[in-house]
């Protein structure tokens, strides 16, 4: 996968802010009850917090894709932001996690900032293509940066936003470190910091990717991130190989940083329990293997998990869309949900922004 095909142009909107506890479940149960809260003066005094902190949530609700903004505003200058399907799925009155209890539902929302289309382009980079055993925040923007010159579709977005993206993901992922200048909520308050995915060299004190099994990462989570990755890049057939989960650009194994033999193991369980999963190896290659709509099996797998069946659930590209059918019918999108995201960026310039 390419960046192009698995990202949006979209830098530094986050206000120099990291994802915090409580985010994006507040992201999600503000616009539930009133669409237009982000637009409105009194937006702060509202959610409670400051004005920059406001539009930072904003962005990290759609980012999680548990927002999006809406197809048919009636103020196209000042669109309001509806909840998705998978926002619902999550955080809705009879949602998976609507208090955001579970470890899993951490890793499911790094998954979902990940995946297609993604509005961190940078840190999509930063999983996918940098391959540096230790590194500095200047090694992966100086990776960026190169990876960003040869997407001639986009502009190049100016470089004290790209640092501002590979400061907020280094924030968000790895273990904090004292100085006067940081305070005790930089410290504590980052939830996706406790899935380690990011260290630090006990020996160079240079930051590195945590790969190998992930402890506290459900079998679950790791099977509808694999059955996501099918629905959202159209994979033909009913098998994909291991391998490709594991190491091509966008797909599990890159954003959990799994070899092939540990996904295998991290599938496992789940796939002793649904019969219509398997793994199979015809020619020597392992390869997951399924029986129906790999969409509607990834519901199956997250209602298990959750013990809870929340009504009317997508998953892929339709479960980044509006909860309201209405809306998806009248754009005439319906059967190609991926344009639909990509047509609303490029028609409401408050795609990303504040």
């Amino acid at each position: 996968m390419r960046l192009v095909d698995a990202a949006l142009p979209v830098f530094a909107r986050h206000e120099t802010f990291h994802p915090r506890y409580g985010w994006f479940r507040k992201a999600y149960s503000v616009v539930a009850r009133d669409p237009q809260v982000f637009n409105r003066k009194d937006a702060p005094v509202v959610i409670g917090v400051g004005k920059n902190m406001a539009r930072a949530i904003r962005f990290w609700g759609l980012a999680a894709k548990l927002l999006v903004e809406d197809p048919k505003p009636k103020n196209r200058r000042s669109p309001g932001l509806v909840p998705t399907r998978m926002g619902q799925a999550i955080f809705g009155e009879w949602g998976w996690d609507k208090y955001m209890e579970d470890p899993g539902t951490l890793w499911l929302l790094h998954w979902l900032l990940l995946a297609p289309p993604s509005r961190l382009p940078v840190w999509w980079l930063a999983f996918n293509e940098f391959n540096a055993v230790e590194f500095s925040d200047s090694d992966i923007d100086m990776v960026v940066a190169v990876q960003l010159e040869s997407v001639a579709e986009w502009a190049r977005p100016h470089p004290s936003s790209r640092k501002k993206d590979v400061r907020a993901l280094l924030r968000t992922y790895a273990p904090a470190v004292r100085s006067r200048r940081t305070s005790i909520d930089d410290i504590l308050d980052c939830p996706l910091r406790e899935l380690g995915l990011i260290g630090r060299s006990s020996a160079t004190g240079q930051y590195r990717f945590t790969l190998g099994p992930k402890p506290t990462l459900p079998s679950e989570i790791v099977t509808y991130a694999a059955l996501d990755y099918i629905a959202r890049t159209g994979v033909s057939g009913n098998t994909v190989t291991f391998s490709r989960l594991a190491y091509e650009p966008g797909a599990p194994g890159r954003a959990f940083k799994l070899t092939e033999a540990e996904l295998i193991a991290a599938l496992a369980p789940t796939l002793q329990r649904i019969a219509t999963l398997d793994l199979v190896i015809p020619t020597g290659a392992s390869q997951l293997s399924w029986s129906g709509d790999p969409a509607v099996i990834a519901v199956d797998v997250l209602n298990g998990y959750y013990s809870a069946n929340p009504p009317d659930v997508r998953v892929g590209h339709y479960g980044d869309l509006p909860i309201n059918d209405d809306l998806v019918e009248d754009l005439g999108l319906g059967r190609n949900p991926s344009e639909m995201m990509r047509r609303l960026y490029e028609a409401i310039p408050s795609v990303g922004g504040p």
